[in-house]
């Protein structure tokens, strides 16, 4: 067993590994210069008492929490294995819940978890090209609960002009301190409840086109090269590295 893989096998080292990463996301944040664009959307529909659908990148995820600041009870869809634990401990230190499960699974516990939410006037974060992606692909969970909830998607992002992008499945956006960075909230979009498989297909791209043209202009406005989308999910990467090592996809 790998080292990392045996420490995070400790219930200490989880909840340490969780807290310095929470204090990352505030170190980061605090340190650098930010502007925020279109903070009045969520707001506005907030005031009215109308919930929605939070959507993000699943690389664009770390510094959500630090967008959200507790507007409104806020749960977050994130997958059930190793990783997605982690980042559920990591964004309870800001009073955000987690849903386990994935975006994939239409008609599942975490489907009915999220819907039940949102008609109780919550809102639900979820990432559309989580758990497995490729990444920057928006799978038809999104759209799914958008219909079943009846409540528009409003997607987020944001960009760093100093940062790493790691090569993982996700193109994972790792912000460093002391950086310009910017946050771009999109307009609400409203998904119809009644739609054939064609329908279903239409808005799903819609919505990925959307958030794949928005992360791309939050990486112009830092002055960064726009991440592109993967062409290969979770698995498929793992085994063409393990078929030709340093291929990234």
């Amino acid at each position: 067993m790998e080292p990392a893989k045996r420490v995070l096998r400790s219930e200490t080292a989880r909840r340490v590994l969780c807290w310095l990463i929470h204090l990352y996301i505030r170190l980061v944040y605090w340190t650098g210069r930010w502007t925020i664009e279109g903070a009045e959307i969520p707001l506005r529909l907030r005031q009215a008492g109308t919930p929605f659908i939070l959507a993000f990148w699943h690389g664009r995820l770390l510094m959500i929490p630090m967008a959200w600041r507790r507007l409104a009870p806020m749960h977050m869809l994130i997958s059930g294995h190793r990783d997605g634990r982690i980042i559920a401990d990591a964004v309870r230190h800001f009073d955000i819940d987690s849903i386990a499960g994935s975006s994939t699974q239409g008609g599942t516990a975490a489907l009915r978890a999220m819907v039940r939410h949102v008609r109780n006037g919550d809102c639900v974060g979820i990432t559309p090209d989580g758990p497995n992606g490729p990444a920057m692909r928006a799978t038809e969970g999104v759209v799914a609960t958008a219909r079943l909830a009846g409540a528009p998607v409003i997607p987020i992002t944001y960009a760093t002009r100093y940062r790493r992008i790691l090569a993982t499945w996700d193109r994972f956006h790792l912000p460093f301190p002391f950086s310009r960075g910017i946050y771009l909230w999109g307009e609400p979009i409203t998904v119809p409840a009644e739609l054939d498989d064609t329908g279903i297909e239409a808005w799903r791209r819609r919505i990925e086109e959307r958030m794949i043209a928005q992360t791309a202009e939050a990486d112009r406005r830092v002055g960064c090269e726009a991440t592109a989308p993967g062409t290969l999910g979770r698995d498929d990467l793992r085994a063409v590295r393990r078929a030709a090592p340093g291929v990234r996809r």
